[in-house]
């Protein structure tokens, strides 16, 4: 896989256009992302509206179309997700008070049947869609990656640790269907985001062992 991605890369600059360009500045946003996320920073949801805009034009001329809808719901998401760690209520506070940003939590195994069957009934809709109204080449892989997106970024907006180990599976995909559809800047950013999802869950677990009680 390395190698074909370093061949990939030499073929990539070889014919320098303007989607390579946009691919080179999703790379450099998606690393800012990545390190406001790592560190649980309520930054990371201003980035999250750019980015998407940098992205949707890449995945769009590459014929990407469930992705490039996904990024029209990362925009909304971001809105949700700043909404839900900056103004969080917490038990403790009082009516009217403004509570602290909303500390990280574990992934309640209640909510592990219904969020597996609506991420499945994602996948099954979004696939649909793919193949009756679009041209995808990859409309399973696609689907999959845009249905599991759409759900870790929930988690992310809850704060939940293991949000990690979703984001784990969708840039595993993701890192291996950009290689194929030769867009290898960002390939390499999803390779990665695999690498780094490992770290950010266990450093998140730790970040969560060290909040005050109660939280």
């Amino acid at each position: 896989m390395i190698e074909t991605m370093m061949d990939a890369i030499v073929q990539y600059f070889s014919d320098f256009t303007w989607v390579k360009a946009v691919d080179m500045a999703g790379l450099v946003l998606g690393l800012i992302y990545l390190w406001l996320e790592f560190k649980a920073s309520i930054w990371l949801w201003l980035v999250s509206v750019v980015m998407p805009i940098v992205h949707g034009y890449l995945y769009w001329e590459r014929g990407l179309y469930a992705d490039f809808g996904m990024e029209v719901y990362y925009v909304l998401a971001a809105v949700y997700g700043y909404a839900m760690w900056r103004w969080v209520r917490s038990r403790d506070a009082g009516a009217g008070e403004q509570a602290a940003e909303r500390p990280i939590t574990r992934f309640p195994l209640r909510l592990v049947l219904p969020v597996t069957l609506i991420g499945l009934a994602l996948w099954a809709g979004i696939y649909w869609v793919l193949v009756t109204f679009t041209d995808s080449s990859v409309p399973l892989c696609d689907s999959f990656t845009t249905a599991l997106s759409m759900v870790a970024l929930w988690a992310l907006a809850k704060k939940y640790a293991e949000q990690w180990l979703l984001w784990l599976v969708v840039d595993l995909v993701c890192a291996v269907l950009y290689v194929y559809k030769q867009i290898p800047f960002t390939a390499c950013l999803y390779a990665f985001y695999t690498v780094m999802a490992v770290l950010g869950y266990r450093y998140w677990l730790k970040k969560m062992r060290q909040q005050p009680a109660g939280k």
